[in-house]
């Protein structure tokens, strides 16, 4: 009985020793730039390039931070790995830019990526062309099923930092997203896709706004089941 009662004590003892695994590393929170803004507070260096700190906020677990900038019209990534709130970037000007933050643990192989923003670097243009519309649903590759009418729900977001954004035009087809479905205006970010069962669609959206610029959102694709 003694014999047994020691070993629980043991077992118990080696129990509460055990350490927890390592947490996955939190999501940052972005400060700056600000989304949807034109960043004014770059240090110049040429007429061409300036460069941009980017700031964020500290997540849980984490050891270290990915800051990732792309410029959105040559599609060009830049990284910067730093155990820092901070980095600072050389960046084209008037160009437009997204970014977001990915958090690391050394102790697990697990990343966080935080939400992406999008800038414009200011330069000397005085109106800015939108932002790519940026996908909500679907999501790209996923498989969908019809509604009871055999739509499916288109849904999209478009950002402008002029806030001038005056239409929508939506392209979709089983081929490349060339056939230009709908046009909506621009408090209008979703529509109704009539679509046939067992087959994959292509879509996209076009953005325009009130001085005449255009944008296009990447082509995105979803199966219909």
């Amino acid at each position: 009985m003694r014999l047994l009662r020691f070993l629980c004590i043991g077992f118990i003892a080696l129990s509460c020793s055990k350490s927890d695994p390592p947490s996955p590393p939190g999501v940052t929170a972005l400060v700056f730039p600000e989304q949807n803004s034109i960043c004014t507070t770059g240090e110049s260096l040429t007429p061409a390039n300036s460069r941009v700190t980017f700031q964020w906020q500290s997540a849980s677990s984490t050891t270290s931070y990915e800051l990732s900038v792309t410029n959105i019209n040559t599609n060009s990534t830049q990284k910067v790995t730093t155990t820092e709130l901070s980095a600072a970037v050389v960046l084209d000007k008037g160009a437009p830019y997204n970014w977001m933050v990915t958090s690391s643990n050394d102790e697990v192989t697990q990343t966080t990526p935080s939400a992406e923003w999008v800038f414009y670097n200011a330069g000397s243009q005085i109106t800015h062309p939108p932002f790519p519309t940026q996908i909500v649903l679907p999501k790209s590759g996923a498989t969908v099923f019809r509604d009871p009418n055999n739509n499916i729900l288109l849904e999209w977001q478009g950002l402008d930092v002029d806030d001038d954004i005056q239409e929508y035009e939506v392209y979709a087809d089983k081929i490349n997203a060339e056939v230009l479905i709908t046009t909506t205006n621009a408090s209008v970010n979703k529509f109704n896709l009539p679509v046939d069962a067992d087959a994959i669609y292509y879509w996209r959206v076009v953005t325009k706004d009130a001085e005449g610029n255009v944008s296009s959102s990447n082509i995105y694709s979803f199966k219909v089941l």
